[in-house]
């Protein structure tokens, strides 16, 4: 006999007793580009407390899945419309069935097989996910897919190699190396640590600005003080003029 769809939530782990279970990034460069996606767009939407950010973070999304353990979490997900606070894992029936709005995962020789194929299918015919990405911090490939007609079409890049994101409503683009964020206008959006060092820079800028301005200032008086004593010495009484 079928089990009804309360029945089998009922099944369900808590999901608290649910941890994400990913294995370690798989080199420095991995590492630091993960940071970069997260904090970058953390920094970006530091005023909003709509959406979450998945990183190396297991998704559970099936009895099905937990007990045959097929697939592990993306390297990095967004979900949006959601409530932003910390998670050990994704678990889609405790977040009213949402899954990723966005995936993006990080290639390696041991992941790049499965990232191309099963995964990609997996987050086309059971995710839904709308946009799913995928970048090699070691070859800088960096290829895009939208969810267009119930499959994956590939999302066509700018002149510049960049790929827009509906869903981010920003560019994904390689910059110096790193899988980066840009502006519809082109801006790069900086990590949290450029946009200190800007804020920095325009601050010397400023205070440089104002310093000249206080020299010209005071050699303006100077200039005038020894214009007056030298009338003074003509006998002009300046008073009079």
């Amino acid at each position: 006999m079928a089990l009804t769809a309360q029945e089998i939530e009922a099944l369900m782990p808590d999901c608290t007793e649910l941890l994400s279970d990913e294995p370690e990034m798989e080199s420095s460069l991995h590492y630091t580009q993960l940071l970069i996606l997260v904090t970058c767009l953390e920094w970006l939407w530091r005023d909003r407390e709509d959406f979450f950010i998945g990183a190396n973070l297991s998704i559970y999304y099936s009895r099905q899945q937990l007990k045959n353990r097929d697939f592990r979490g993306p390297d990095f997900f967004l979900v949006k419309d959601t409530e932003k606070r910390p998670r050990a894992s994704w678990v889609v029936w405790e977040e009213d069935g949402r899954y990723p709005n966005l995936i993006i995962e990080l290639l390696s020789d041991s992941t790049a097989k499965v990232d191309r194929g099963l995964k990609k299918e997996l987050y086309q015919n059971r995710f839904r996910t709308p946009e799913y990405f995928w970048f090699s911090p070691n070859t800088l490939e960096l290829v895009g897919w939208r969810l267009t007609d119930s499959e994956y079409k590939s999302i066509t890049p700018s002149e510049n190699g960049w790929y827009w994101s509906q869903e981010l409503g920003l560019y994904l683009g390689v910059f110096e190396s790193r899988l980066r964020y840009f502006s519809v206008e082109g801006r790069l959006i900086p990590t949290p640590e450029e946009a200190n060092l800007e804020e920095i820079r325009k601050a010397e800028i400023a205070y440089k600005k104002a310093e000249a301005e206080k020299q010209r200032a005071e050699d303006a008086e100077a200039k005038a003080a020894i214009l007056a004593q030298r009338l003074r010495d003509l006998g002009i009484n300046l008073d009079s003029l």
